[in-house]
């Protein structure tokens, strides 16, 4: 058994190459990549809303502190070049969407739909892109980051097939997701899914009426079985257009960050599997959501309870006879 002392461990933390990720997304790629020979940092938590995100003076330390910082783009860190601008640091962005089918954004001119995670088959773009990067900055550990690299760019062909065998599962007319926002349009494409939202590529943006017109109308002619919430965004709209329609909400799917240690998407794998078994779940009715928000609503909680009361008067009373007799 070895026994590291600090001055050691101080040694083996120095020696580690400094990574910082935008995203918990990427975060966890590197991680799964780098192994023990990268200190990866993020900076928008594990929760927040990447889109509205407001970099903080502990961002900057962290900017000036690394030596790769991976970055999406495609719009998605609007706040990072201002970031950048105030660091003083000597450290190589690297674009981890090269190479990536990227989408237009009808909204915008010009402009691409950043959500290129949100399929499998990208992620392992991402992954490869990562890896090549590593391999720049830490030519030494080359070959661990090229075999992590391939190991998991595999456990991702395979969740790829698992997902487009998932989703053949819903009945063609039901294969329509309404969310939030539009992040799902990379994961509709591949996975073929009709998409609809109330908000735009970016959270930002504001509601339409004729937008929320349209989907109820939609979910009335298609009979749509459910509707999603996400992770990072406000439920509150997705709870009108289920009240409006009396529709059940599937579940909260997982675009623009991770979930904590505790969720069920928790890395980035096991976030596209849940985003899948939740719509898939949903869509084919293998789960009667209506009957357990029924059973969950406050009037169905009273009703029980009351229940619940009666019968253990009547057993009482029942005892009662009995002693007397």
């Amino acid at each position: 058994m070895i026994i590291w002392f600090g001055a050691e461990l101080d040694q083996l933390a120095a020696q580690k190459l400094k990574v910082l990720a935008t995203a918990s997304m990427w975060k966890d790629l590197a991680e799964q990549i780098g192994g023990p020979f990268v200190q990866v940092d993020l900076i928008v938590p594990v929760g927040s809303d990447p889109h509205s995100y407001e970099p903080t003076p502990d961002d900057l330390f962290k900017v000036n502190e690394a030596q790769l910082i991976l970055v999406n783009g495609l719009s998605f860190e609007g706040w990072l070049d201002k970031l950048i601008r105030n660091s003083s640091a000597k450290h190589t962005q690297v674009l981890i969407t090269k190479g990536v089918k990227a989408l237009s954004n009808p909204e915008h001119p010009g402009a691409y739909d950043p959500h290129a995670w949100m399929t499998a088959s990208n992620g392992a773009i991402y992954a490869q892109n990562i890896a090549n990067a590593l391999v720049t900055f830490d030519p030494a550990h080359s070959k661990e980051y090229q075999f992590n690299a391939g190991v998991y760019i595999k456990q991702l062909e395979d969740l790829d097939r698992y997902i487009l065998q998932q989703i053949q599962r819903i009945p063609a007319e039901h294969r329509v997701l309404v969310t939030s926002h539009d992040a799902f349009h990379y994961y509709g494409l591949r996975y073929g899914l009709e998409l609809h939202s109330l908000l735009g590529t970016s959270t930002d943006a504001d509601v339409q009426a004729g937008d929320l017109i349209s989907i109820n109308a939609l979910i009335k002619k298609r009979a749509i079985p459910a509707i999603f919430t996400e992770s990072t965004v406000n439920p509150k709209l997705i709870q009108s257009i289920r009240e409006e329609n009396s529709i059940s909400i599937g579940g909260s799917l997982y675009a623009d960050s991770l979930g904590d240690e505790k969720s069920p998407a928790s890395d980035y794998q096991k976030m596209l599997r849940h985003n899948t078994d939740v719509i898939v779940r949903a869509l084919t009715g293998s789960f009667n959501f209506t009957h357990q928000e029924k059973l969950l609503s406050p009037t169905a909680v009273y009703s029980s309870l009351i229940g619940i009361y009666l019968l253990l008067f009547y057993a009482f009373l029942y005892l009662v006879k009995s002693q007397k007799k």
